[in-house]
Formats: structure tokens, C-alpha cells, sequence
């Protein structure tokens, strides 16, 4: 009599990215690390430089936090893929999969925020709104449960537990739809932002142009909703057998709309230094204090501009004359 393996049980319906394989999936995660390596420490140092100019910018180290959890993703697959058979690897590295990349959902969102603050006051800052984003960090976090329960339950459930297959399912298109929702509603916001009538008490905040940063953010948000529609249609096409995957279940779809559009994402994100670009005074929670922060900045820098002036205009009247320069 042949024993029961499991729980966890491997999966019976096609996953994405398929079972891993030493090649090509161990060569295209190491150099996916090395390019989330390569991010990691540029974020790290940003957010170190920044914090001695008492240039307070937490994004930073958000972005910093999802390279990292990214590596630790990349790093689960290659062990998988060394160890194909073994099923704990495979449902840890799905996690990660699903996990990490809510962190670009999150910095989008904050940002989004800031620009209808920005271009709308009266509506940027109403309490309504500030619990509608509220809310939608609540249904990130309630979607990521529900992902990890329905990949844990679904792995402990007997394979001829239909019911609670069924359940499972449910869960994962009903997180996947909740996030490609999340994904798309800093588009929701830039599309209030430029098309209200424009207001007197328009604010200036950070560097460069208001159209600059709807236009990367924008695209920021793009890249986001196509890695959130992606997941959200395969969860929602019809299971497959593992024997008989679809093409998107395939090792190129999957690190194409998983690590490589993220990769293009945080590439965008870091450099055009939304760090000093989306930059917002401290304490800012009113209407009129994004713009406190610019004036304060421009009267800095008029101040270290005069105190040039002053310094260059002593150190020509204190100069002495070459030797042959007296008044003829």
C-alpha cells in the first residue's frame, strides 16, 4: 500500500512561473538579485544621505524594503528550483511572490495623495478622502491575508477536497481583484487632480514641475496596474492541470510581468529622485503647508545667496593692489 504524502500537498492545477528548473530559472533570479541589489543599495543611500540633511522622505526605505523582500523571493525560487520536489520552498516562494509587491501600490497611493492636495486643497485634504486611504492600506493588508491563507489552505487541504478548493480559489481572485482596484486608484486621483478647474490656492511642493511628476507618476502607476492585471486574470482564468499549463503560466510571463516591470518601476521611481521631487514639509496636515515648506526653502536659498554676495563684495574692497596698479 503506497503511503500519503503530505500535507502540504504539491499543487495539482498550473501555477505561475511553473515548477523551477536549475536553467534557466537559477540564472534569470541571480540576475534579477543583482539588479534589486543594485536598487537596494541606491534607495539605502539615498535615504542615509537624505536623513543627515534632515530631509525626512520614509519612501525611501519602502522602496528599500521591497528589493529586499524581492531578493529574499528570487532566493526562495532558486533553492526551489534545487529542490523542486520539495513543497514548503514551493508555497514560501509563492507568498513572497504575491507579498512584496504592495509596497509599490502603497508609494504610489502616498504620492498620488500628495499631488491632489497639492492641485486641489479643499478636496486633497477633506477628511472623507484621508479615510478612503485609509481604508484602501486596509484592504492591502486584507488582500495579502487572504493571499497567504488561500496559498496555505489550499496546500494543507487534501487534493480531493473540492469544497475547499473551491474556497481557495475564491479567496485569491477576490485578493487579486481588491489589488488591481488599489493599483489603479492613484490614476483615479492624477485624473482629479488635472481635470478639476484649477484653483487660486494651488500649492508648489518638492522639485521640478507639477506636470513632471503626474507624468512619472503616471507612469509609475501604469507599470503597477499592469503587474496587478495580470494576476488578477490568471486568477480568474480557468484552473489548468499542472500537466497542461497555458502559455502565462509560462517562466517568461511570469518574470516579465512579476520582477522585470518592477525592476522598470523602482528604476523610474529612484531616478527621478522622488525623493526630493515629491518632498513635503514635516508635520504637514492643512492645507498651506506644502507651500510653507517651498517658502522656506526659497528664502534659505536667497539667504545663502545674499551671504555670498556680501562675502565676494568684502573680499574685493579689502584686496590689496598688485605692485605697478596705482591711480594714474
Amino acid at each position: 500500500m503506497a503511503a500519503v504524502v503530505g500535507p502540504p500537498y504539491p499543487p495539482l492545477t498550473a501555477g505561475l512561473g511553473g515548477l523551477p528548473a536549475v536553467i534557466p530559472d537559477v540564472v534569470v533570479s541571480a540576475i534579477f538579485i543583482l539588479l534589486f541589489l543594485v536598487l537596494a543599495v541606491a534607495n539605502m543611500t539615498i535615504l542615509q544621505a537624505n536623513k543627515r540633511r534632515r530631509h525626512k522622505f520614509p519612501l525611501s526605505g519602502m522602496l528599500f524594503g521591497l528589493c529586499m523582500a524581492r531578493i529574499t523571493t528570487l532566493i526562495l525560487r532558486i533553492a526551489w528550483a534545487a529542490a523542486p520536489r520539495n513543497v514548503r520552498l514551493g508555497l514560501a516562494a509563492g507568498i513572497f511572490v504575491n507579498c512584496g509587491v504592495v509596497l509599490l501600490y502603497v508609494a504610489n497611493i502616498v504620492l498620488a495623495h500628495r499631488v491632489l492636495r497639492a492641485r486641489q486643497p479643499p478636496l486633497g485634504w477633506h477628511p472623507a478622502l484621508r479615510v478612503l486611504v485609509w481604508a484602501t492600506y486596509a484592504c492591502i493588508v486584507a488582500s495579502v491575508v487572504m493571499a497567504m491563507t488561500s496559498a496555505i489552505w489550499n496546500a494543507y487541504s487534501a487534493p480531493d477536497g473540492v469544497r475547499a478548493k473551491l474556497l481557495c480559489r475564491a479567496l485569491l481572485q477576490t485578493a487579486s481583484t481588491i489589488l488591481l482596484v488599489v493599483a489603479a486608484l492613484p490614476l483615479l486621483l492624477l485624473a482629479l487632480a488635472a481635470l478639476l478647474p484649477r484653483r487660486d490656492d494651488e500649492e508648489a511642493f518638492g522639485r521640478g514641475s507639477m506636470l513632471a511628476k503626474m507624468l512619472v507618476l503616471a507612469l509609475a502607476a501604469l507599470l503597477c496596474v499592469t503587474i496587478a492585471g495580470f494576476k488578477a486574470g490568471t486568477a480568474w482564468a480557468p484552473a489548468r492541470p499542472v500537466s497542461a499549463p497555458a502559455w502565462y503560466h509560462g517562466p517568461a510571463p511570469f518574470y516579465l510581468f512579476n520582477f522585470t516591470l518592477e525592476i522598470v518601476d523602482l528604476t523610474l521611481l529612484t531616478a527621478s529622485r522622488v525623493d526630493r521631487r515629491f518632498h513635503v514639509p514635516d508635520g504637514s496636515w492643512k492645507p498651506g503647508d506644502y507651500s510653507r515648506g517651498r517658502r522656506l526653502s526659497d528664502a534659505s536659498s536667497k539667504r545663502e545667496i545674499a551671504a555670498v554676495g556680501r562675502t565676494r563684495d568684502e573680499d574685493k574692497m579689502g584686496s590689496p593692489r598688485e605692485p605697478g596698479q596705482g591711480v594714474l
